[in-house]
């Protein structure tokens, strides 16, 4: 589904990444962790071009987009091809919940408005949004917002999910609700990549993890052997101070255990 080959990517002289190789197989819950400048988001963000990277191929669903000069046309297909959920939802303001959701049916797709209404409603209530249709985001909660941002996501139908740090900006008791989504969302069958500091919810999400460091990947695997038996000296290292109880749920054969 995605295929990652040789990525590297430099802001003036800062060599973020290094290059990087990397698979995310069709329906896989892919979480990448690490400490903060570690490349990460910069990996994801490369993925649909939002950032470009300076060598190296990227390929979505059987889209190959070939190093740092690719077409215009190649990074509109493979954009379409994906739907980014960001930490802090990029919501229009002026737009209602369900206007905000329509936008990318409406615009990108061309969709008629009556057919876009339908089905924007029918995602909104699918992630809890039912009595929210008609409001404004400065009126929702962040959890109610990141919902929205996933509904808009869904919307589009995507090959791939990914999203960065989509729980960072939440109250503690919001990260819950969006976690229960998100794995709803998984059991859907999503391909879906997750950038995240937060151990416990990369342990509950994820079907593989890849751990990253200065540019590098350091090491990968399904949730339970990085968390519980690493075997790299940087990876225990980081994870110490993260990771103090090992009986918390580990996603393992597409259920929780």
């Amino acid at each position: 589904m995605i295929s990652l080959r040789n990525i590297n990517k430099q802001f003036k002289k800062n060599e973020v990444l290094k290059g990087i190789d990397l698979d995310v197989n069709k329906g896989e819950v892919l979480v990448i962790i690490g400490p903060s400048g570690s490349g990460k988001t910069t990996l994801l963000r490369c993925i649909n071009y939002l950032e470009r990277p300076d060598k190296g191929s990227i390929t979505v669903d059987g889209l190959t987009v070939m190093g740092k000069h690719p077409s215009k046309r190649d990074i509109l297909t493979l954009r379409r091809k994906t739907a980014m959920i960001f930490q802090h939802y990029n919501l229009f303001n002026n737009k209602t919940v369900l206007e905000n959701v329509m936008e990318g049916l409406i615009i990108a797709k061309k969709m008629p408005k009556n057919e876009a209404r339908e089905i924007s409603i029918s995602l909104l209530r699918k992630v809890g949004l039912s009595e929210k249709f008609t409001e404004y985001p400065s009126q929702l909660s962040g959890g109610q917002q990141q919902r929205a941002g996933i509904a808009r996501a869904l919307a589009l139908n995507p090959a791939v999910i990914l999203l960065d740090e989509p729980t960072s900006a939440l109250d503690p008791e919001m990260v819950g609700e969006i976690l229960a989504i998100i794995k709803q969302i998984a059991a859907d069958g999503m391909t879906m990549v997750i950038v995240t500091h937060e151990i416990d919810f990369a342990r509950e999400v994820a079907d593989r993890v890849v751990f990253m460091d200065d540019g590098h990947i350091i090491e990968q695997g399904p949730p339970h052997n990085i968390f519980i038996r690493p075997k790299k000296e940087r990876t225990k290292k980081f994870l110490k101070r993260l990771v103090h109880e090992p009986n918390t749920q580990f996603k393992q054969g597409g259920s929780f255990l």
